[in-house]
């Protein structure tokens, strides 16, 4: 397989992994623990995971001059992105934040014409459009609303969660090109680690491990190896040979992918509405991740 298929491929398994972690991560939040805990656990965890698996890595040298932007990678990648996103998730309703979330693509695809000059074909514009209508459909009339204490807040929040992914994908790719993934990976996650860490100590420190179920703390292991670890592997895996606007269109697949599993559990069924939906993204996504002959 060419390096571009492995690339497409590692894209969707981070779509897949995301899309599985919604109906997990609603299993051990709130009641176990605390969103911010949460954070904190499982960027602990990927650290240590990354700083152990580097020692199999290339033995690289980052030059100082890199480290800002690795600094500016762990703040928009890993800080601002998951702590933005669980807090405003907290006060929107579920179905807005996805709204929000899934205009990511419109905002990477403006930021890296404006930021790393890229060309954006008319194909790549008509296929982020079919996937944000896709997407929009499947959470609109897929899903019930929910509560919201403080929308504008939430609303707000997940979408400084957006741009900040957006703005790390670009940040990210100039590091992409310079070194190999292992080099500076635990270094972003270092830094990350000390950014939610003021966050999210008091909430790590009042979980109580003894109360928590068997199945709990696997699904807690899963967040941090699966959602975080390979999740964060499998995206520079992509952004190695994809374009940031090209990664950033398979997060229409997650909703899709979620409601899959969901289904699979029996916690929801199929209807018109997410046929006529995933055929859309699926379009949309194709259309996207095409290469021009």
């Amino acid at each position: 397989m060419s390096k571009r298929v492995w690339a497409l491929l590692a894209a969707t398994m981070v779509s897949l992994i995301y899309g599985v972690s919604f109906t997990i991560a609603k299993d051990v939040m709130p009641v176990y623990v605390q969103p911010f805990g949460f954070i904190l656990l499982r960027v602990m965890g990927a650290t240590v995971l990354f700083w152990g698996i580097s020692v199999f890595g290339p033995k690289e040298k980052i030059a100082l001059k890199d480290f800002p932007r690795i600094v500016a990678a762990a703040l928009f990648g890993v800080a601002l992105n998951m702590l933005t996103f669980f807090k405003g998730l907290s006060y929107t309703s579920p179905i807005s934040a996805a709204v929000i979330m899934v205009t990511t693509p419109i905002i990477v695809m403006i930021l890296s014409a404006i930021l790393i000059k890229e060309k954006i074909k008319w194909h790549k514009i008509v296929g982020i459009l079919l996937g944000l209508f896709g997407t929009g459909f499947l959470i609109l009339y897929g899903k019930s609303v929910g509560n919201a204490t403080n929308a504008m807040l939430g609303n707000l929040l997940v979408f400084i969660n957006a741009v900040s992914y957006g703005f790390y994908l670009i940040v990210v790719k100039k590091l992409m090109d310079k070194y190999n993934a292992f080099t500076f990976v635990k270094w972003i996650y270092t830094f990350g680690l000390l950014m939610v860490l003021p966050f999210g100590w008091n909430e790590y420190q009042a979980i109580q491990w003894q109360n928590i179920p068997v199945t709990i703390l696997w699904e807690i292991v899963f967040v941090v190896v699966f959602t975080t670890f390979f999740t964060y592997l499998f995206n520079l895996v992509s952004m190695r040979e994809l374009k940031p606007t090209t990664v950033a269109v398979f997060i229409y697949l997650q909703p899709l992918f979620a409601t899959i599993f969901a289904m699979s559990l029996g916690k929801d069924h199929l209807t018109w509405v997410k046929i006529v939906a995933a055929v859309f993204i699926f379009i949309g996504v194709y259309l996207v991740t095409k290469k021009k002959s």
